[in-house]
């Protein structure tokens, strides 16, 4: 493996889950990750409550937009090292080949956006799944890439997925 790695999430929407993902591993990962987000059927804007979540934990949000995972299929895309699912329905979607053969992943979310209710239990629901984002992107930042095989590595992306 490299010393430099491209990770993209997706996301059905793009516009809560894989949105947060992208802000998290940037700021996390600066330097030796750039990472990006998409959806099969971007809802066209990052819904704020996302937004929020991002400011609140004091990273940037500059530059996030919803955007169809067929930009990172497309020629001149950015060579992807990783992809990882953050949500049971573009798991279970088809997805478009992706050049290179990325290793995949699926780390499912609860859908923040899904919930209904008051202000603060959808507060709540956003600030849940920045946590669990939050503490796997974490745990995958931990991972000794450039030293494990790819097996290896796979595996752990698939444990950390489960946690």
């Amino acid at each position: 493996m490299s010393d430099h790695y491209n990770v993209l999430f997706l996301c059905t929407g793009n516009s809560a889950r894989s949105i947060m993902a992208e802000a998290i591993l940037n700021h996390k990962g600066k330097g030796r990750f750039t990472a990006y987000s998409a959806g099969s059927h971007p809802a066209g804007q990052p819904r704020p409550e996302a937004l929020q979540q991002i400011e609140s934990a004091g990273l940037p949000t500059a530059g996030l937009r919803s955007k169809s995972w067929g930009e990172f299929a497309a020629p001149g895309a950015p060579k992807l090292d990783f992809v990882f699912t953050v949500c049971d329905n573009a798991a279970q979607e088809q997805c478009p080949y992706w050049p290179g053969q990325p290793m995949t992943a699926h780390w499912g979310v609860a859908d923040p956006a899904a919930v209904k209710g008051a202000s603060g239990e959808i507060a709540r629901a956003f600030r849940d799944a920045f946590t669990i984002l939050d503490r796997r992107i974490g745990l995958f930042l931990s991972l000794p890439l450039t030293t494990l095989e790819y097996m290896a590595i796979k595996r752990e992306i698939d444990q950390i997925g489960r946690s």
